[in-house]
């Protein structure tokens, strides 16, 4: 007869397969957007909260690809709004980064944090040229000059990349022309440097100067 010791281990170990097998279902099934696997999986006790090995939650993988209908299950079924991944990032930034509308709009009604330190979802869907996401989160309340580690606002991202739409919405939302990143420049030096000629315009008739002591002019 085995002894209670012996047979708790036996039967942990019996477990262990039948547990890989749950967490590889579900990062697939989140992956794919697969809810009704999601939802099977989690009536039988798998937590909603789950991560990769990147950290990315389940929510922050639906998200990221635009599975609408499984970030809604998600929601509902209270997973971590504000989780962060390993790089940092949460289920808005990445919808907002991807240019996943919807799920913006989802997660933003459901209460994710708008201002997080670092790069801002604001930051960047303006980095990644997503109008209509950067128009949803300043509408919901995004800080319109966060800046991150480095000073990057919304508007030095537009700017760096040449999102001129973006790059309008903010300035006529208010935002500062002349904040300046840690070596000194402002959105304007950034335009300049990548050659943005139409938004350097636009920012020196809004009032946006160089940081610098000497301004490149472009030819």
């Amino acid at each position: 007869m085995k002894t209670p010791l012996l047979l708790a281990a036996l039967l942990a170990s019996l477990s262990l397969p039948a547990s890989a097998a749950t967490y590889d279902d579900l990062i697939k099934a989140a992956r794919q957007g697969d809810t009704a696997a999601i939802s099977a999986l989690v009536n039988k006790g798998a937590s909603v909260d789950t991560t990769d090995i990147d950290g990315n939650t389940l929510l922050m993988l639906a998200a990221r690809d635009g599975h609408d209908q499984l970030v809604d299950y998600l929601i509902r079924q209270r997973a971590k709004l504000d989780a962060r991944n390993a790089a940092g990032d949460t289920a808005l930034r990445l919808a907002a980064f991807m240019g996943r509308q919807k799920a913006v709009e989802q997660l933003v009604a459901a209460g994710a944090k708008l201002n997080t330190p670092g790069w801002t979802p604001l930051t960047y869907a303006a980095f990644a040229g997503h109008t209509a996401i950067v128009q949803t989160l300043l509408k919901a309340g995004a800080e319109i000059d966060a800046p991150s580690e480095n000073g990057t606002t919304p508007l030095i991202a537009a700017a760096r990349n040449g999102h001129l739409d973006i790059v309008n919405l903010l300035l006529a939302s208010k935002a500062d022309p002349n904040r300046q990143l840690e070596s000194g420049e402002t959105a304007l030096d950034v335009a300049l440097k990548n050659a943005n000629t139409n938004i350097v315009e636009r920012l020196r008739k809004a009032g946006g100067k160089s940081g610098r002591s000497v301004t490149i002019e472009v030819r």
